[in-house]
């Protein structure tokens, strides 16, 4: 089976960060990664969205059929919709994927996620997907997506402090970490909390697996 990671943003570390990640959940898949050149270095908030849609449909109409599943590695779903209707093998966004795994497990979630101009489109989208009920809060550890590629520990330091913050709440059975970039970052942050860190790349990889079978 091979799996095609498109990431909407340019940066190209950061593909290669999500495509380690879904390698490491699904080592038995064949997992590829494109990067965006011609997106922004970062997808911040709607307006770098709307950027980033156009290149990332060329990419995506240029798949072949050798690709079983696309995943789109922006947990914004960026053009999602609009990519499912002229690929010809299933797509799924990573945002979409880590909120129907946490409803699979039955666990009530919050997300962490960079900063807070990302917020109301990761509402949006929750509700548009249905799972509203299943929905603390969204919360922004005020990090840019860039500095999710930070080794020193800052920025798994901060979602964590965030993640913490969102637990104490005491409206959520689990963390969903709300950016392709913090994929690197979960399993640190999964040993630094005691309730369930779901990552998205993660549970996309896992799911592609399922919904490409005939």
């Amino acid at each position: 089976m091979r799996v095609l990671i498109i990431n909407p943003n340019s940066t190209a570390s950061m593909t290669q960060s999500m495509v380690d990640a879904a390698r490491v959940a699904e080592p038995d898949i064949d997992v590829l990664g494109w990067t965006s050149h011609d997106g922004p270095p970062a997808i911040q908030g709607p307006e770098d969205g709307a950027a980033a849609v156009p290149p990332l449909l060329d990419l995506v109409g240029s798949v072949g059929p050798e690709i079983d599943c696309v995943i789109i590695g922006c947990f914004d779903d960026t053009g999602l919709d609009e990519a499912r209707r002229i690929a010809s093998c299933p797509v799924i966004g990573i945002g979409q994927a880590a909120f129907h795994m946490s409803a699979l497990r039955g666990l009530r979630f919050s997300v962490v996620t960079t900063l807070s101009v990302s917020i109301p489109v990761i509402e949006q989208n929750i509700e548009r997907y249905g799972m509203g009920g299943f929905l603390g809060r969204v919360h922004a550890s005020e990090l840019p997506v860039l500095e999710t590629e930070d080794q020193s520990g800052s920025a798994a330091g901060r979602i964590v402090e965030t993640s913490r913050a969102a637990l104490a709440q005491g409206n959520c059975d689990c963390i969903i970490l709300g950016c392709g970039g913090m994929s690197h970052l979960a399993p640190g942050i999964q040993r630094e909390l005691a309730q369930p860190v779901i990552d998205g790349v993660t549970a996309a990889a896992r799911l592609a697996r399922a919904i490409s079978r005939d």
